[in-house]
């Protein structure tokens, strides 16, 4: 499988660890030139940039705020200025809010839930994303080649007390992905979504038993629980030449749930 990404431009939000940085790695693994962009994590950023030179890659680590279009417009223009354009758009960066539901933390009931943590949870969601593609665009048109790559969320689908502003935010990307492909792919860009299931990050490790990690995968059809790496590379396949013609589609990486 010919992924065709030397020396490709790729921009990967929200890559200071997880599964952005994961993607990132892997774009590295394909030789790509890879932005990784941060918020607060700035630490973070660094040790993947360090994999993604290791993995044969060439990083960027550009600073970008979900919550500031101008920050979001500084990044693209960051990655514009040091290489002259974008081929890859991976929108992952996520603000885990007061308002997305973790483990330990009481639910409130939906009519309880403050009117401007829902809109905080969809401007990052669903605005900052908007920015993002509109800053990137221009970069990406005119070459007859381009991959977005939108990250939602498997519990946009499933549902969970206390996600209502998550699941409509990552719900919200799905009917932009839908619009952007067909607007998009007479010019080569094709447009996409991977959508994640319960995901077994470095952070969720660090905050969940291995035991209860291990019994819920084994309550999936693939008895186990993704890892950040399985995502990864159904984004990278997204994202590359060896994605020929999927597009408008929606990939879920969940094990089957």
């Amino acid at each position: 499988m010919r992924t065709d990404l030397r020396d490709k431009v790729v921009l990967v939000t929200g890559a200071s660890s997880g599964i952005g940085r994961a993607t990132a790695v892997t774009y590295g693994e394909e030789g790509a030139r890879v932005a990784i962009t941060y918020h607060t994590n700035e630490e973070g950023a660094r040790e993947t940039a360090r994999l993604v030179t290791e993995a044969g890659g060439t990083p960027l680590v550009v600073r970008y705020d979900l919550t500031d279009e101008q920050s979001i417009r500084d990044a693209v223009g960051r990655v514009a200025e040091e290489w002259g354009g974008i081929d890859v758009l991976v929108a992952n960066a996520v603000v885990w809010s007061e308002a997305i539901p973790r483990p330990g933390r009481p639910v409130p009931r939906f009519e309880d839930v403050p009117a401007k943590q829902w809109q905080e949870v969809l401007h990052t969601s669903v605005e900052a994303v908007f920015h993002t593609v509109q800053a990137v665009l221009p970069l990406m048109r005119g070459r007859d080649w381009g991959r977005i790559v939108l990250i939602g969320a498997g519990l946009a689908d499933a549902g969970k007390p206390g996600a209502g502003a998550y699941g409509a935010g990552k719900s919200a990307l799905f009917g932009l992905m839908r619009s952007l492909a067909w607007e998009l792919g007479p010019e080569g860009i094709l447009v996409n979504m991977a959508v994640p299931g319960q995901t077994a990050t470095e952070t969720v490790r660090a905050n969940v038993p291995a035991s209860f990690l291990e019994e819920k995968g084994k309550t999936l059809p693939s008895g186990r629980m993704s890892v950040p790496q399985d995502v990864a590379n159904a984004v990278v396949f997204l994202g590359s030449a060896a994605n020929g013609n999927t597009h408008g589609e929606t990939l879920r990486i969940t094990g089957g749930a």
